[in-house]
């Protein structure tokens, strides 16, 4: 009890001291402030963009990688190179039934510049063929209604689920759900509507937006792409989710080798068979936003450590004018340590107050700015437990780095260099 009761003495005279010397305090918190705040909105809002972006992925599909047709560039069992690679279910069923470290596999098959008409109005659309796993991968569910399920593919049922654009041209603000459209002249039935996505990753084959999602099989019985997606069922694309982020190299090299062996061509031919790769796109971005956020911090840390001399400054100054004080309480018996320990509190409380200050405006431009429309990729001001803990952690080095130089030098006075210290 005696412990904290000196703690607590100490403490308020560290509160007084810096009452006593107002401007020259606020000066020093101003700065502390300023490079808290600077540092806490850069890791915020770069968090932000991580975060944004990371979400547009997912709208897009969580972890997927999608496989197109391509053309050799390199010369293999005899072929010669340039040669046509096309894709067809016979590839999906092989990557399923070969490849372990692939979660779920799928394909699809698109018509595009379809016409499709409502009661009310009408244009052309991307129609994509697909079944319940590609909507799953794809992340072309719906938010209202139902999605394609395995008996519309099976018995090649007319149902549709449209984008959010489709929807609004033909439909307007109208009930949609149970509507009929006709596609290509043929009678569909809307079973399901997707809501609005925020698409800025670069889409393969336009906004998910601007599309009509029928089961495959409805494309290929009433408007299909060519005659080989029904004769020889050849797909689209392929798309694919490997079982581990971690390996989704060793995943992707395995794919094109069963598609290699299948068609005959080299499997180091990247070209044969395009990939893209949202797991290796999105580690591209997380890259460079981390670098991006460790140069600006490292900026931000050069603002704070300059409120850091602030502190030393001050605590220098305060001890220059209380030098004789100083010296009288070492004469009354105060211990080295018992000095070193008030100079350094009053350097920590300084700091302190002055984080506190910074991360209490940060925290309120967050609440405010995230209240508001925020652009694509863009999650928010992100104020969260870990980037507290980690400005607390940084704010308490740059605080016990500024107070101890002055407070040691207080501590190693005697009483007599104190007492007879001239101004």
């Amino acid at each position: 009890m005696r412990l904290w009761g000196r703690f607590f003495l100490m403490l308020e005279h560290a509160c007084q001291e810096l009452l006593r010397h107002k401007l020259r305090s606020f000066l020093t918190m101003f700065g502390i402030g300023w490079g808290v705040c600077s540092l806490a909105l850069i890791l915020a809002v770069t968090e932000g963009f991580r975060r944004g972006s990371h979400d547009s992925w997912k709208q897009f599909g969580d972890r997927v990688v999608m496989i197109f047709d391509g053309r050799t560039e390199m010369q293999a069992g005899g072929e010669r190179a340039g040669r046509r690679v096309w894709l067809y279910w016979d590839d999906v069923t092989a990557i399923r039934e070969q490849c372990p470290e692939v979660e779920a596999v799928t394909a699809d098959v698109k018509s595009y510049e379809v016409a499709v008409e409502s009661a009310f109005n009408s244009g052309r659309f991307l129609v994509i063929g697909a079944n319940p796993d590609y909507q799953q991968l794809r992340n072309l569910r719906s938010s209202s209604g139902r999605n394609i399920k395995w008996p519309d593919v099976n018995h090649k049922t007319r149902v549709c689920v449209l984008g959010n654009l489709v929807r609004q041209q033909l439909f307007q603000d109208r009930q949609a759900l149970g509507e009929a459209v006709r596609i290509n002249g043929h009678r569909y039935e809307v079973i399901g509507l997707m809501g609005q996505k925020t698409e800025t990753q670069g889409n393969m084959d336009g906004w998910d937006n601007e599309k009509v999602v029928v089961p495959f099989s409805s494309l290929l019985q009433d408007f299909p792409p060519a005659p080989e997606a029904v004769s020889r069922g050849r797909v689209s694309m392929i798309i694919y989710r490997p079982r581990s982020a971690e390996r989704w190299k060793e995943a992707q090299q395995k794919v094109r080798a069963v598609i290699a062996r299948r068609q005959g061509f080299d499997p180091l031919d990247e070209a044969a068979t395009p990939i893209r790769d949202t797991i290796e796109e999105s580690g591209m971005f997380d890259d460079m936003h981390t670098a991006l956020q460790r140069f600006l911090a490292s900026v931000a840390l050069i603002t704070l450590s300059l409120g850091g001399l602030g502190v030393m400054n001050t605590m220098m100054t305060s001890i220059t004018e209380r030098t004789a004080e100083i010296g009288l309480k070492k004469a009354l018996g105060a211990t080295r340590r018992r000095i070193l320990v008030e100079f350094t509190l009053e350097g920590l409380l300084l700091a302190l107050v002055s984080g506190v200050g910074g991360m209490v405006l940060v925290s309120l431009l967050a609440l405010l700015i995230n209240r508001l429309p925020l652009p694509p990729l863009f999650a928010g001001i992100a104020v969260d437990g870990r980037l507290v803990l980690g400005l607390a952690l940084t704010l308490g080095a740059v605080a016990i780095i500024s107070a101890l130089p002055p407070a040691w030098r207080a501590a190693r006075m005697t009483p007599v260099q104190a007492l007879s210290f001239d101004k």
